[in-house]
This record gives structure tokens, sequence and C-alpha cells, in this order.
């Protein structure tokens, strides 16, 4: 498991695995709390559909960028140069609230001997995104992850997103976005390279 929890706490948390029918009574305490009746018609199904939606929320748990990058190509046919994905939409839970980060990853890494199928590096964006996250470690992982597996050039990775413990609580500001960036190997030494990265995703 690629996460930051480390393997033998992952292990220990299997071993303590919550219950279905516990975690829909969590939900229905928690409608309790907020002060409505978890028994009216319009919440009865609630706990329910909360764990179903949890379960879409958090299916990164379940899964590993690792094995998903480990498809490789190696007819690159001499080719060293960027390969791109722009715009790869997410979204995300807030480690600290629980609430949605929605926004876009732009990623980029320089081949040497092989590349990896592009819906791989987008299907690592959401494994890591269905996870509580915080912004700055989603960055890290996903730069980590291609770098460990297909041993590029460099890698960069640029991700923009709002974050709803922000837009939608506390200070209250919709229309504040959160940049995060990581550039590892020619794209942190290489100022046009990282330069020519930065100009493809603004044009």
């Amino acid at each position: 498991m690629d996460s930051i929890v480390n393997k033998k706490t992952l292990k220990e948390m299997a071993s303590q695995k919550v219950s279905r029918e516990e975690a829909e009574k969590a939900v229905k305490t928690l409608i309790l709390w907020a002060g409505d009746d978890p028994n009216r018609e319009g919440l009865k199904d609630t706990p329910r559909r909360v764990v179903n939606a949890y379960e879409e929320f958090f299916s990164g748990y379940k899964e590993s960028a690792k094995d998903v990058l480990s498809k490789t190509f190696e007819d690159v046919q001499g080719y060293k140069d960027i390969v791109m994905l722009k715009d790869i939409s997410f979204n995300s839970h807030c480690e600290h609230h629980m609430v949605p980060i929605i926004g876009k990853v732009h990623l980029a890494y320089i081949p040497v001997d092989k590349v990896v199928g592009i819906s791989k590096l987008a299907r690592a964006v959401d494994i890591f995104s269905r996870r509580l996250q915080t912004q700055e470690t989603m960055t890290q992982q996903i730069a980590k992850s291609i770098e460990t597996s297909i041993n590029p050039a460099g890698v960069a990775v640029y991700i923009e997103a709002y974050h709803q413990c922000m837009t939608t609580r506390g200070v209250g500001k919709p229309n504040v976005s959160t940049i995060t960036s990581c550039f590892l190997g020619v794209f942190k030494d290489d100022k046009e390279l990282k330069g020519r990265f930065t100009d493809y995703i603004r044009n």
C-alpha cells in the first residue's frame, strides 16, 4: 500500500475492520448529534447511502498506484521529451474536516527507456485522491509513484484545487484556489524544461 500510513499500521487497521453495520450506526449518531431524527422518512435510508458513498470516496485505500503503473512499454523509438497530461479532474477529501477538495492535476515525465499508458497515470491520480488527504501530500505521492515505477529522467506535478473546508466553512472564501507542485530530476534542475511545463499548463 503506497499511502502515508506505514504497512504495520495498515495491517493493524485491517485486523480491526469496522463492520458496515457499525459504520451505518455512526452515521445515524451524527444525524442525531446534528439535531435531526434519523428515523424520519427522508433520513431512514441515509446511513446506508452515506456508507455507499464513502466506499466510492475512499476506494483508493484498496488500490496501489505502484501496481497500476507497473504496466510499461519499452518500445519508445528513442523518445526522450515531455510526456504530459493536462487537466486531470479529481475529487478528494480533506483529512482535517472530511469535506471535498475539488481540482485538477497536471503532470509530466521525461522517459528514459520506457513509458506508461496515459490512462494509468490518470488512474494513479484517482487512487491517491480517493483517500483522506492534504493537497501537499497528494502532490508528493503522485510524483514519487511515477518516479519509483518507471524511473524517468524527471517528473513534474502541479495541482490547483478548491478546498471546501475554506470555501463553505471557517473563513468562507469561495474563490480561493490552492496551488502545489513537485519537480523531480531534470524538471527540478532544468529551468527551461520547468518553464515549458508551466507554459503548457497556461496554454
